[in-house]
């Protein structure tokens, strides 16, 4: 299981929200790019970026913070945030980003979906943020009506293959992912699941790699020095 250390980006700098409360943020540096070369130099496999401004407001407003961290690191990154039209993901593409996740448009938009997996295959995810098992949109602003595990077949029909799910009630909450939630998800389909929210101790990444998952996401933890990548990853580079 891979893991993903999270780099949310608000107005070109490092913070974290809590439950996704544009109101509660944390800002822990001024600088993104030097964070992702912090993460690669512990160890980090893949790094996990979200444009918060551009996931609030469908601009891709903080593009030069992260073309600037996809040069500096020799690991792949994968972004989201703001993903609405395919002008955005090539430009990404194009500056070095590995792989692009789709929230917002994948509800609202799903002829852009279509479109964006057909020209890029596998480097297309989607980004399932739910909230009591139905799907929020507009960075978490707004809740649908449409159940995540319903979501998640479709979204294996049309041919996504990877996608992060996010349980907003527990981000930034340190209290441990929702397992049960996780593991409806990953029975739903075939598609492989980065878990996000909540990951909070090495129990937590253990657990979520018995569970057989393709990659967990964590964020405060890393930020707040409760756990270390060496201690998630130490002595099992050859498991990843």
């Amino acid at each position: 299981m891979i893991l993903f250390p999270a780099i949310d980006i608000r107005n070109a700098k490092c913070v974290r929200l809590i439950q996704g409360d544009y109101d509660q943020e944390i800002i822990y540096g001024d600088s993104p790019t030097e964070m992702a070369l912090l993460w690669e130099k512990q160890g980090a496999e893949y790094i996990h970026i979200v444009d918060l401004d551009g996931a609030k407001t469908g601009d891709s407003t903080n593009r030069l913070a992260i073309q600037a961290i996809a040069k500096a690191v020799s690991i792949p990154i994968q972004v989201g945030g703001g993903i609405r039209s395919m002008d955005i993901i090539d430009e990404h593409i194009e500056n070095g980003v590995s792989r692009i996740i789709i929230g917002t448009a994948a509800i609202t938009n799903r002829p852009f979906l279509e479109e964006a997996v057909k020209k890029y295959g596998d480097q297309i995810a989607v980004s399932i943020d739910a909230r009591n098992g139905l799907v929020a949109t507009d960075g978490w602003t707004e809740t649908s009506d449409t159940l995540a595990t319903d979501l998640i077949k479709d979204l294996a029909e049309i041919g996504v293959k990877t996608v992060v799910y996010t349980d907003i009630l527990k981000d930034g909450m340190m209290q441990g992912p929702n397992f049960r939630e996780l593991k409806e998800i990953n029975a739903a389909s075939s598609i492989d699941i980065i878990a996000s929210g909540g990951v909070t101790t090495k129990n937590d990444f253990e657990l979520l790699k018995e569970m057989d998952l393709y990659g967990a996401i964590m964020g405060k933890a890393l930020y707040e020095g409760t756990v270390t990548i060496d201690e998630l990853l130490g002595g099992n580079e050859n498991d990843q």
